[in-house]
């Protein structure tokens, strides 16, 4: 192992270094030279670098730039998760190339995705055949783009295609025939995994890199290649979200749909006819004598589940969520009951199928439906031990058993369903065995990661806490961006609490309708509830004729932001994933209005049930959880101001808890010093007038 010199890295930075050489106007960052010193350092001495980097540092240059020269100098390879696509494609097109000038060197990338997001040969041409008599204009546009695409990938479309067609032809492991497909060497996903062998540099999101550490703590280890190829060094941008993207990614769930689509892939009646993967199955087996015990076994199944859905329907109630505990379990007996007969059905089935599985020759197996049938097996089997967990949920006691209603358009009609979720309640050891214990070198970066000036809370959910201190390099490097010359933070001292709701919902509404006038448009809303969106965009629609209102949800995201950057007088109601990601700089945007502290909802079942976890451990659930969870999130929404070192505005937090409350420090301390004012709203929008246009 070739250590890298700190000093010479830090040198690309500097403002005699090469990156200063390519432009004049280039200004040294004083926070991006030590945090590059820093990721350099862990990566010398295998540890585990867990930083701060505020707005503008610039962390994307300080980690590339270590890595990849650290890739080519020991021949290793370097895997770098993020959390958007945003950032992964920004990375791959971008950064990656100006650092390869930088550096003086070529380096090697690739940037996968999960296998879904590709078209997978067999099944489209597959369908080909058994559409050749139909004429399906999209699906002829993807087979054309199919033969000429050199990505494969549902993003190198032009349009994008409906979900029904795509969950047909897109790739999948358990639907895979390997070396065996006659379009192997043309496999998109294999063309990818060719590149990535070959590649210092490996961009994933954290979902595909989860998918890829489950398969090695399930027996393949570290040495080989899983879904990625071998690696023993990681970066984590974007590393606040790591929490809820594991315990996202490690959740196991079953719902109506998923349950039907794969029996009627293995049989269905289509105009009084049978039809599915399961005659094939059995024609080539020859226990076609099978069948009708099989036919009767699925319709079993389907009324089972119908019975355990219109169960959970009428404990839902006019709820959307339900948890199973101690309090609930004579309420739950009937679904806890019914869970159990459909996985014992569903096995019973699976024994069956299996059976037929047992009877092909080796030459069966390179049949479509040998493959189309062992999916639908895989997805029945996970349906099976998840329905058994709900069964047995008191002795599971690391998850969380939880049921959530949904509700789905179908053919004109509002039809409600029922998702069976079961999800870990506590990552941080997973976390420790996955990723840092196996690991050289995993640093850990973003721009909010600590509370109140601590790094504690963060280690302890996502597990670092776990690794030796020796291994543990916590540093913050704050933004250089002059947020005390050039934000102002207000907060109206006679606004109601959140929890007078009609008084405050009337105030919001005033304050901003007067808020979005002094700024001319140009204001991000924030909220913490769909509710509140609405009800706010219906008081103040019909007061503005000069500004354009856009509201989540009335349009895709991408589409909404696209307009609002574009238009200077807009204003956009935005609630959960626009208080992260954002990145709005110029004119555009001079004001940022934060409705409400945003608090976790209590009711939601994870997050109370890992409340009552710390609870019963003698803990306070509101300080361990709920105001650290809620300052993480405030921190990335007042982040949307300020993307640029000549961005300039207001962030109006309309919740004056954040004065009052004696929790309201581990917010204040925990964003960057700016101006501050806190008056009547009538002072307040005077101070805001004058500091944006005096």
């Amino acid at each position: 192992m070739q250590e890298l010199s700190e000093s010479e890295v830090a040198h690309y930075l500097e403002s005699d270094g090469p990156l200063a050489l390519q432009s004049e106007q280039y200004e040294e960052r004083l926070s991006q030279i030590n945090l590059i010193k820093k990721i350099t350092q862990s990566f010398n001495k295998n540890l585990i670098g867990i930083f701060e980097a505020g707005t503008g540092v610039g962390k994307s240059f300080a980690y590339l730039i270590p890595s990849m020269l650290w890739a080519v100098q020991n021949n290793e390879r370097v895997v770098i998760s993020t959390g958007t696509i945003n950032l992964q494609q920004q990375l791959f097109e971008k950064d990656i190339p100006s650092v390869e000038k930088i550096i003086g060197k070529k380096i090697s990338s690739v940037l996968m995705k999960g296998r879904q997001n590709f078209v997978c040969l067999r099944r489209l041409f597959d369908m080909a055949e058994d559409n050749a008599l139909f004429k399906d204009s999209e699906f002829d546009a993807i087979l054309n783009w199919a033969k000429e695409s050199d990505d494969g990938s549902k993003s190198d479309l032009h349009f994008a295609p409906s979900d029904s067609l795509w969950q047909k032809i897109r790739s999948e492991s358990d639907a895979c025939m390997g070396a065996k497909c006659q379009y192997h060497s043309k496999c998109f996903v294999m063309q990818m995994r060719k590149r990535a062998l070959n590649a210092n540099i490996v961009l994933v999101n954290h979902h595909l890199l989860f998918a890829d550490i489950e398969s090695r703590l399930n027996g393949i280890g570290y040495s080989d290649s899983a879904i990625l190829p071998a690696y023993t060094r990681l970066i984590f941008d974007e590393a606040h979200g790591i929490e809820k993207d594991a315990t996202s990614f490690f959740s196991m769930s079953f719902q109506r749909f998923v349950l039907l689509r794969s029996l009627n892939l293995l049989y269905r009646k289509r105009k009084n006819k049978n039809v599915g993967y399961i005659l094939e199955l059995a024609k080539l087996s020859g226990k076609e004598n099978n069948l009708s015990s099989l036919y009767k076994m699925i319709e079993r199944i389907k009324n089972i589940f119908t019975d355990l859905e219109n169960v959970a329907l009428d404990i839902l109630d006019s709820s959307s969520t339900f948890r199973l505990m101690p309090k609930t379990e004579r309420a739950s007996g009937p679904l806890v009951s019914l869970s159990a007969s459909l996985e014992k059905e569903l096995n019973l089935f699976l024994k069956e199928l299996k059976y037929l599985f047992r009877n092909l020759n080796d030459d069966d197996s390179t049949s479509s439906a040998y493959w189309e049938a062992r999916l639908a097996l895989k997805r029945l089997e996970a349906i099976a031990d998840t329905a058994l967990s709900f069964s047995e949920w008191k002795d599971n006691g690391d998850y969380v058993f939880w049921i959530q209603k949904k509700n789905l358009l179908q053919d004109g009609k509002d039809e409600s369903f029922v998702v069976f979720n079961k999800t870990p309640l506590d990552i941080s050891a997973l976390m420790n065995t996955g990723v840092f214990e196996p690991l050289q070198t995993v640093v850990c970066t973003s721009a909010t990661l600590k509370i109140n000036n601590s790094f504690a809370w963060w280690a302890c959910r996502c597990g670092a806490e776990f690794a030796g201190e020796e291994r543990l390099l916590f540093e913050d490097f704050p933004s250089s961006f002059p947020y005390k010359k050039n934000v102002l933070l207000a907060v109206p001292k006679d606004a109601p609490f959140p929890e007078s709701v009609f008084e405050f919902q009337s105030f919001i509404s005033k304050a901003i309708i007067n808020l979005v006038n002094i700024a001319e448009g140009r204001t991000l809303v924030l909220f913490t509830s769909y509710e509140m969106l609405n009800a706010t965009y219906a008081d103040i629609k019909k007061n503005f004729s000069s500004y354009k209102i856009l509201r989540q949800g009335s349009e895709d995201s991408s589409t909404l932001l696209k307009e609002f950057k574009s238009l200077e007088n807009s204003v956009l109601l935005a609630t959960d994933s626009f208080w992260q990601g954002v990145d709005v700089p110029g004119n555009s945007l001079v004001q940022v209005v934060i409705v409400k502290l945003p608090f976790p909802v209590p009711s939601e079942p994870v997050f109370a049930a890992r409340c009552d976890s710390i609870s019963e451990r003698g803990g306070s659930s509101f300080m361990e959880l709920s105001v650290p969870e809620a300052v993480i999130k405030f921190r990335q929404g007042f982040g949307r101001l300020m993307r640029r070192s000549s961005d300039f505005g207001v962030v109006v937090v309309l919740d004056r808890r954040i004065y009052e409350k004696r929790y309201g420090k581990y917010f204040l301390n925990s964003i960057p010093e700016t101006k501050q004012v806190y008056e009547n709203l009538s002072e307040l929008e005077n101070a805001i007038s004058s500091f944006l246009w005096d």
